[in-house]
């Protein structure tokens, strides 16, 4: 997947010379001497953080989105946990999604438990449970295995519970139950 220059919205005005430079010392000169060294110039915050540390219990990898950030156009892959407190517009599988009170997410996703807060629209999948809280609103094709709906959330669409229990990629599949006749 070819990632275009602009992907974290870079600003292509921002100057070199308007980057904060920490110049680093040359092995055997101290802190007040001068370094011949070339500096490279610090990278600006990361707009999207990825965590590789535990998500809980059982481990995994951690997307955060955070908020004022806009995410578009993108396949996440291989993530366990994906919290969105701005704008994502992708398609995913995952194990557990957040979407926070001022977050949105537009798209397609198959996940096993997610959480919304704030705004979700598209086609969503959700193998086990799927929580909306009284500030969460849920449109499009919605397919759940359970469903809680606090006082106040909302949900509206192509709506049916009892979501196909297919495998994530990577998991083993169970076989089926067969009854002899």
């Amino acid at each position: 997947m070819a990632i275009s220059p602009n992907f974290f919205n870079k600003r292509e005005t921002e100057s070199a010379t308007a980057r904060h430079v920490v110049p680093l010392p040359t092995q055997g000169a101290g802190y007040g001497a001068a370094s011949t060294t070339p500096t490279q110039p610090v990278a600006s915050p990361a707009v999207v953080a990825a965590n590789a540390s535990a998500a809980g219990p059982t481990g995994g990898s951690k997307l955060i989105v955070g908020p004022n950030i806009k995410l578009k156009g993108v396949e996440i892959t291989d993530c366990d946990t994906l919290v969105v407190e701005g704008l994502v517009e992708a398609t995913m599988d995952s194990r557990l999604m957040e979407i926070a009170e001022q977050g949105s997410f537009k798209g397609s996703a198959e996940i096993d438990v997610a959480e919304i807060r704030g705004q979700f629209d598209g086609n969503l999948t959700v193998r086990q449970k799927l929580v909306i809280y009284a500030t969460g609103k849920v449109t499009g094709k919605i397919r759940y295995g359970k469903v809680v709906i606090e006082e106040g959330g909302q949900l509206t669409g192509d709506i049916q519970s009892g979501a196909i229990q297919s495998p994530r990629p990577g998991r083993a599949e169970k076989p089926e139950l067969a009854v002899a006749g």
